[in-house]
C-alpha cells in the first residue's frame, strides 16, 4: 500500500476533490464494495445497427425485438411451458404493448386469468434479463411510478412458510383490483427491452431514401444509452442544417428522386411548393424526366461547380462537367467518347456562365436555406447528432466508423491536406471531425464546403468514392455511372491490413474488430459481411428497401454480449399491422462471428477499466483518511 508521501501533490489535490463526494471512510469503502461487485458482473449486451435510411418501421421493430435477443430468452425459459403460438403472442405484446393490448381488449381476451399469467411470465423474463445488472441499475431502469412494486416482484424469494410467494400474489391481486394492468404491462415491456440491450450503436446513415428518418431520430433521442457514427447521408443533412447550399441541394435531390418529400414538408416544415411551381413553369414534361428532377439536377450541378472552383485543394476538376455539354445537340464528350444526354431541356443555363444560378434559382435556394436553418425540429435532431455522434468510436476493442479510412493502393495511410497541413490515419479522422464540428459551430465557408466534400469526395472517410452525380443525372449510358472507390474498400478484406488499422487507433487485442456500414453486402452475389478472417464486419445489408433487390436481405445487425459477437441477418419486415394480427416477427438468421475465450466481465470493458481505476483511487483515499492526511467530513451530531 502506498503512503501519502509517495503521492504527487497533484494526486493529493485530486484525492481532496474526491473526498467531497466520499466524505467519510464508511462512504469510501461502501463505494469500493459496490464497484467491486459491478466489475465482476457480465458485460451488458451491445446492439449494432447501420444504414437505416429512414426505414422507421423495420428499425423500430428490430429495436423492439433487440435483434431477436428477447425471443431467445423467451424460448430459453418458456420452451417447455408455452406453445410456439403463446410465445409469439407474448413477444408481440412486449414489442408493441399499447397496440397489442388495444387489440386484445377489442377481442375480449383480457381477463384476470390472462392478466395474472401474462404478468407472471413478464416478471420471470425481466428476472432473467436483470441478472447481469446490479439491483441499483435495474431499479433506475424501472419507471418511477412502479419502481417499488417491480423491485419487490423481481426479488421475491421462496421461504419456509411461502410468505414471499403470498406477498407476490397479493401484489398481483392489487394490480388487477386497481385496474392498473395496462400501465403495469407497459412498464414491464419497457423494462424488458431496456434490460435486453445495454447500449446501442448506430453506425451511420439514418437519413435519406426511406420516408421517416425524423421518426427514427425522435426514437433515438429517447433511448437510454447510445452513440452514433456519422454516415455520408447524415453529414449531408448536417451540412444542410448548417446552411451549406450544395448540401441543401443534394438533400432536395435525394428526396425528390425517391419521391420522399414528406420528411421535408411534414417532418421539418420545409415547403417545396414554390420549388415545384418553379419547376413546372420552367421545364418541359415531354422527355421522360420529371420537371422537379430536372430543376434540382441543374441547381446541384451549378452549386457543386461553384464549390469545386472555390477549392482547388479538393482535386475535383474532373467533376466540372457542366460546361462540357453541347447544349444544342444534347450530348457530352468525356474521355474522347460522346454520350447522349437524357434531356436537352436546360432553360436556366447560360452557356457562357453555366455554374451561376439564375435569379429565380438564387431566390428559391435562399428561401429554402432559411427554412433549413430555421426549422426547429430539424435543428433539434441535428444537435442530437452532434452531441451523441462522432466520426469514429473505439469501444471494447471494436473500432466503429461508417465508411473507410483513406488508404493508398499499397495499404499505407493516405496523406491528406486539411487547412493547409498534412494528416493521415487517426490524425486525419480527428481533424476531419474537428472540421465537421466547426461547420455547425462557426458556419465558416471552408468548413461548410468540407461538409459537401465529405458527402461525395474520394478521400472522404464517410464516402470514399468518386460520386458520379452528373453522369447518373444526365447520361443514358450506364457504363459511365461506375464509381471508383478508395483502396480501403478492397484492402479491408485483408487481415493484416485490418490489424494495422486497429493498431493505429490503439486497439491491440486479438478480439479487436473494425465494424462498418456504408457498402451494401450483396448476399445474392455470394458476398459475406464477415471479412478479413473476422477482423472486419460490414453490417449494411439493406434496411433500405431500394437496396433489398440487390442485397437479397433486409439488413444486418450485430449483437456483442459477454459470450461473443453474433451477426443477425434479417428478412423484409411487412408492417406493424401484420406483426399485431399474426404475431409476425422479422425472420432472422444468426451467425457466430467470434466466441470469447472466457466470459467478458464488466471489468474487461472500457468502462470497467475506468471503474477499476476509480477503485484504486478510492483505496488511496481510504488510506489517506486512515493516515490522517485527509480529514473525514463527518456531519454534525
Amino acid at each position: 500500500m502506498e503512503t501519502y508521501d509517495t503521492y504527487s501533490p497533484e494526486y493529493l489535490r485530486y484525492l481532496e476533490l474526491l473526498s467531497k463526494e466520499y466524505p467519510t471512510q464508511a462512504a469510501t469503502f461502501t463505494e469500493i464494495i459496490n464497484l467491486q461487485a459491478i466489475v465482476n458482473l457480465p458485460k451488458g449486451t451491445e446492439h449494432f445497427m447501420s444504414d437505416l435510411h429512414g426505414e422507421y418501421e423495420a428499425f423500430y421493430h428490430i429495436l423492439n425485438n433487440c435483434s431477436g435477443v428477447i425471443r431467445e430468452k423467451v424460448e430459453m425459459i418458456f420452451s417447455d411451458k408455452m406453445s410456439k403460438a403463446e410465445q409469439d403472442d407474448l413477444l408481440t405484446l412486449i414489442y408493441y404493448p399499447k397496440e397489442k393490448l388495444n387489440m386484445l381488449y377489442r377481442e375480449g381476451k383480457v381477463n384476470d386469468d390472462w392478466a395474472r399469467t401474462t404478468l407472471e411470465r413478464m416478471i420471470d423474463l425481466a428476472k432473467l434479463l436483470s441478472s447481469k445488472y446490479t439491483r441499483s441499475k435495474v431499479r433506475k431502469a424501472m419507471p418511477e411510478v412502479f419502481r417499488f412494486v417491480i423491485d419487490e416482484l423481481l426479488h421475491a424469494q421462496p421461504d419456509e412458510d411461502q410468505n414471499q410467494l403470498v406477498y407476490h400474489m397479493k401484489i398481483l391481486d392489487t394490480i388487477l383490483e386497481t385496474g392498473s394492468t395496462r400501465q403495469f404491462i407497459y412498464a414491464l415491456a419497457n423494462l424488458i427491452k431496456r434490460l435486453a440491450v445495454d447500449h446501442l450503436h448506430i453506425i451511420g446513415d439514418i437519413y435519406d431514401r426511406g420516408a421517416h428518418a425524423d421518426k427514427i431520430m425522435d426514437t433515438l433521442m429517447h433511448h437510454h444509452s447510445l452513440d452514433i457514427q456519422w454516415g455520408n447521408h447524415d453529414v449531408l443533412w448536417m451540412g444542410a442544417a448548417a446552411g451549406n447550399a450544395a448540401c441543401i441541394a443534394n438533400v432536395l435531390r435525394n428526396n425528390i428522386r425517391y419521391h420522399n418529400m414528406e420528411i421535408l414538408e411534414s417532418g421539418y416544415g420545409i415547403s417545396l411548393r414554390p420549388f415545384a411551381l418553379f419547376a413546372l413553369d420552367t421545364y418541359k414534361q415531354d422527355d421522360g424526366m420529371e420537371p422537379m428532377v430536372k430543376a434540382i439536377n441543374v441547381i446541384v450541378a451549378k452549386l457543386e461547380g461553384q464549390t469545386i472552383y472555390r477549392h482547388p485543394d479538393y482535386n475535383m476538376d474532373d467533376r466540372l462537367l457542366f460546361h462540357k455539354i453541347d447544349w444544342e445537340k444534347g450530348v457530352i464528350t468525356l474521355g474522347g467518347k460522346t454520350y447522349e444526354l437524357k434531356t436537352k431541356d436546360f432553360p436556366t443555363v447560360n452557356p457562357q456562365d453555366p455554374y451561376t444560378l439564375s435569379p429565380e434559382e438564387h431566390q428559391l435556394m435562399n428561401d429554402i436555406q432559411v427554412e433549413f436553418t430555421e426549422s426547429e425540429r430539424l435543428q433539434r435532431h441535428i444537435r442530437f447528432l452532434y452531441s451523441h455522434g462522432s466520426l469514429y468510436r473505439c469501444m471494447n476493442n471494436n473500432l466503429l466508423f461508417h465508411g473507410g479510412l483513406p488508404l493508398n493502393e499499397d495499404g499505407s495511410f493516405k496523406e491528406i491536406y486539411l487547412d493547409g497541413k498534412p494528416y493521415k490515419g487517426k490524425a486525419f479522422m480527428d481533424k476531419a471531425e474537428h472540421l465537421i464540428r466547426r461547420a455547425y459551430d462557426q458556419r465558416d465557408t471552408d468548413s461548410l464546403d468540407y461538409m459537401w466534400y465529405l458527402w461525395c469526395g474520394a478521400d472522404s472517410p464517410v464516402s470514399g468514392r468518386i460520386v458520379k452525380t452528373f453522369e447518373r443525372s444526365y447520361i443514358i449510358d450506364e457504363s459511365t455511372w461506375k464509381e471508383p472507390q478508395n483502396a480501403y474498400y478492397r484492402l479491408n478484406r485483408d487481415k493484416d491490413e485490418c490489424i494495422k488499422i486497429l493498431h493505429e487507433f490503439g486497439i491491440d487485442s486479438p478480439q479487436g474488430h473494425i465494424i462498418n456500414g456504408h457498402t451494401p453486402v450483396k448476399v445474392k452475389k455470394g458476398e459475406s459481411p464477415i471479412r478479413a478472417e473476422g477482423k472486419e464486419i460490414c453490417i449494411d445489408g439493406g434496411f433500405c428497401k431500394a437496396y433489398q433487390g440487390s442485397t437479397g436481405i433486409a439488413g444486418y445487425t450485430l449483437i456483442f454480449n459477454s459470450h461473443g459477437i453474433r451477426i443477425k441477418s434479417h428478412y423484409p419486415f411487412e408492417d406493424v399491422y401484420q406483426a399485431l394480427m399474426n404475431n409476425v416477427d422479422i425472420d432472422s438468421e444468426s451467425t457466430q462471428v467470434e466466441l470469447e475465450p472466457k466470459r467478458v466481465m464488466i471489468g474487461d470493458t472500457d468502462n470497467g477499466k475506468k471503474l477499476l481505476q476509480m477503485i484504486s483511487d478510492l483505496k488511496a483515499l481510504l488510506e489517506a483518511y486512515r493516515q490522517g492526511v485527509i480529514l473525514e467530513r463527518r456531519p454534525n451530531p
